[in-house]
């Protein structure tokens, strides 16, 4: 499995942040069928997906604190890398 992420630490804070499609973000449903997915690749801290809109605007589901510092942080600033898992 291949996708892009980022481990990020910020200010005392540890999270895992992975993008998403518009379609798996598309409902509760399948937002939670995603983190359910990639949570067992970041073990023990909160998980955030990412899904960046056609306009590039980035939208942020998880833990609404982490959400709402990502939401206000510009994307370019998160060290996203591209994770292969077997």
């Amino acid at each position: 499995m291949k996708f892009t992420g980022a481990q990020i630490r910020e200010q005392g804070q540890s999270f895992a942040l992975v993008l998403i499609t518009s379609q798996a973000a598309s409902t509760q449903h399948t937002r939670q069928e995603a983190m359910q997915a990639f949570s067992r690749y970041f073990p023990g801290v909160p998980l955030i997906l990412a899904c960046q809109g056609s306009g590039g605007r980035f939208t942020y589901y998880g833990r609404q604190d982490i959400a709402n510092f990502l939401a206000n942080l510009d994307p370019r600033r998160i060290p996203w890398k591209e994770y292969t898992f077997s």
